[in-house]
């Protein structure tokens, strides 16, 4: 008698959940419809997965205000930075506005959750002398050594964040006449002179190192920094050489590319800069975002005042 096969177990269907679709959902309206950037509707999906977390398995349309205020608070209890947590209620009211909009809920109760009562911490800056020696941290036994100066020389030559730099094109930099075109929130450009020592820096790794990578992909790419695959430098790469040295030039671990825009903001208004001028060098929509350096100048000053004046 021939052996009985052995029947195969069915697979089970995962049932994927109302919230996955929502979820899912939202973030194409968010992209479609409302044409918000990459980074935008990233930032926005990392909220509202931390915000499925706390949910759990409870069916988001039946939670109460009070629920709500529960989260609010469950978000404090993390101890994440004010402006993190305003961010995570402006996403879940955005989320059920999308919820309402589609018919799924009637009322938005998440209008009803208070904004995060913000205050205002004044970032952390290099001094200049600390910025000369973090620039001068890639050695010429670092692999790309250029590539990695010209990258720390760009982010504090011209404020930009990480995603800027990521995204700048080699056809935006304009070497000969010292400026290049970023790229920033909503796509807005911007014009940024470059000085004299990123330039020179920049046309090295041009020169040295750039045509090695580029030489990689099929196609050339556009990008002006390069991986060492020839790809675009991405945002989490430039955040690791950063890091990598300034641990190197024995700065504060916490540092990061924003750290640089912070220096470079700072240093140019108490160099004597207009502040509308580093509004639109930073590329602020609202100039009350800028002001938040005059108060790190002030705060420069108190010391100076009371290391010095004799009645301090």
């Amino acid at each position: 008698m021939p052996p009985r096969k052995k029947l195969k177990k069915p697979v089970p269907v995962r049932r994927v959940s109302d919230m996955e679709r929502w979820h899912e959902s939202f973030l194409n309206y968010l992209s479609s419809e409302c044409h918000l950037s990459v980074n935008t509707c990233e930032a926005y999906g990392r909220d509202l997965s931390r915000f499925r977390k706390w949910l759990g398995t409870r069916d988001p349309t039946r939670l109460t205000i009070g629920d709500l205020s529960d989260y609010a608070s469950w978000l404090h209890d993390l101890q994440l930075a004010p402006s993190s947590t305003s961010r995570h209620l402006v996403s879940l009211k955005v989320f059920f506005r999308y919820l309402q909009l589609e018919g799924v809920i009637r009322d938005n109760l998440a209008e009803l959750l208070g904004s995060q009562k913000l205050w205002q911490r004044v970032p952390e800056v290099l001094s200049p002398q600390l910025v000369d020696q973090f620039l001068q941290a890639p050695k010429k036994y670092d692999t790309y050594w250029l590539r990695d100066r010209a990258l720390l020389e760009l982010l504090y030559a011209t404020g930009c964040r990480a995603s800027e730099m990521s995204h700048l094109k080699l056809r935006d930099t304009h070497l000969k006449d010292r400026y290049c075109i970023c790229r920033g929130k909503g796509d807005k450009q911007r014009i940024v002179p470059l000085n004299e020592t990123a330039v020179e820096t920049v046309q090295r790794y041009l020169t040295d190192v750039r045509p090695e990578l580029a030489s990689q992909p099929p196609t050339p790419p556009e990008w002006l920094l390069l991986s060492r695959r020839g790809r675009r430098l991405r945002r989490e790469a430039i955040w690791e050489l950063v890091k990598k040295y300034a641990a190197r030039a024995g700065i504060p671990a916490d540092i990061s590319p924003h750290t640089l825009r912070h220096s470079f903001a700072t240093h140019l208004l108490a160099g004597g800069a207009d502040l509308r001028q580093v509004q639109e060098l930073l590329g602020h929509a609202s100039i009350t975002t800028t002001q938040i350096y005059t108060h790190v100048d002030t705060t420069r000053l108190k010391k100076i005042h009371n290391q010095f004046h004799p009645r301090a």
